[in-house]
């Protein structure tokens, strides 16, 4: 179903790529793929390759390292907090995401 969504919302006559890691339920041999819609698998072990690494290193960086959470809770309500505080920077998450490589060609 989310591969049916982001395929409708792709330009009529554009292509998507999709990067993906290597976590093992983005194979499933039941996956169903949209023809307009290229998977591109990223190498193993390669996490500088995939922005959203460095968001979680940011988000660990900036709000969640260097504490002793008290509970499950405390780490739920912290990780909500660090979160909430990145969505409210977009600029942020771009400037975290972007890949000079990827905008040469």
């Amino acid at each position: 179903m989310h591969l049916e969504e982001i395929a409708f919302h792709v330009a009529p006559g554009a292509h998507a790529v999709l990067l993906l890691d290597q976590a093992g339920w983005h194979g499933s041999a039941e996956l169903v793929v949209p023809d307009n819609i290229t998977l591109l698998p990223l190498p193993p072990r390669c996490p500088e390759l995939n922005p959203v690494e460095n968001v979680w290193q940011f988000m660990r960086d900036n709000w969640l390292s260097n504490r002793i959470f008290s509970s499950y809770d405390d780490i739920v309500d912290h990780c909500c907090f660090a979160w909430n505080k990145l969505v409210d920077q977009p600029w942020r998450i771009m400037s975290i995401g972007l890949r000079q490589w990827a905008h040469r060609f």
